[in-house]
């Protein structure tokens, strides 16, 4: 099993129980680890504070990365608390309602501006807090998506964006690794959460991945959290700069 005794993680990206996210943040403790759980809005607060509080997170804050302040307040209570951060899950991602559904080349510039600005760039930025914190090394997960390497249908603009977070890892690995610290990016099949509610044609797509599979099935959030509890741990400490599958297999089917 997983070991996470006395480490401290930063999860962002919970919406519900149902969330991959959470299947993380549950892997996370389960295996030991204290965690720092966010929450996007006070509309969103009555959903994720139940399930952090079942998972014992003594910090649970408020946090929407397109305010300004907002991650730098989360990272001042955690040096408050712990005085230090062993691993961050960045599970965020946004694109405007019209901008995502539209094709790529009718993307407006403020739509582009903000899909790469909340779902890459936070993770940027959270990597600049947290470097100072992580004194004994430490780990930090993205979360992509098959889309960021072809063409899926009905993810548009998603995909340069997922694309561009993966680059963004592997230059961030590159960057922190004589400092311990590594830089992963998670790549799961489809899966039914709040975020993918939002792409057109989805059940089509759950289909699809299910039946092209070598393993002919989908993959769960738990299934997401084994493994993302596993890149957190002493475990996998030469394992950085990569871009890890979770996904029955799909990605290797031509």
């Amino acid at each position: 099993m997983t070991n996470l005794q006395g480490k401290v993680g930063l999860v962002l990206g919970i919406a519900n129980q149902n969330s991959i996210a959470y299947g993380c943040a549950r892997a996370f403790r389960e295996a030991g680890a204290e965690l720092a759980i966010t929450y996007l809005s006070a509309k969103a607060e009555p959903y994720v504070r139940p399930l952090a509080e079942a998972l014992d997170s003594p910090l649970i804050l408020p946090c929407d990365v397109r305010d300004p302040g907002a991650l730098e307040a989360v990272y001042d209570a955690i040096r408050d608390r712990w005085g230090r951060l062993d691993f961050v899950l960045h599970s965020i991602a946004y694109a405007p309602k019209d901008d995502l559904h539209g094709r790529v080349v009718d993307c407006s510039q403020a739509g582009f501006a903000e899909a790469m600005d909340v779902s890459v760039h936070s993770f940027v930025r959270m990597a600049r807090l947290a470097e100072p914190l992580m004194t004994r090394g430490g780990c930090f997960l993205s979360m992509s998506y098959y889309g960021a390497e072809k063409v899926v249908g009905h993810y548009n603009l998603m995909g340069p964006v997922k694309a561009a977070l993966e680059a963004t890892a592997r230059a961030m690995a590159a960057e922190l690794g004589a400092s311990g610290i590594r830089v992963n990016a998670l790549s799961p099949g489809p899966l039914r959460t709040r975020a993918a509610s939002g792409i057109d044609h989805f059940d089509a797509l759950i289909e699809q991945a299910a039946a092209r599979a070598p393993e002919h099935r989908l993959v769960s959030i738990d299934d997401v959290g084994a493994m993302a509890a596993f890149l957190v741990s002493d475990a996998a400490a030469s394992v950085t700069g990569d871009t890890i599958h979770i996904d029955a297999g799909y990605h290797i089917m031509g």
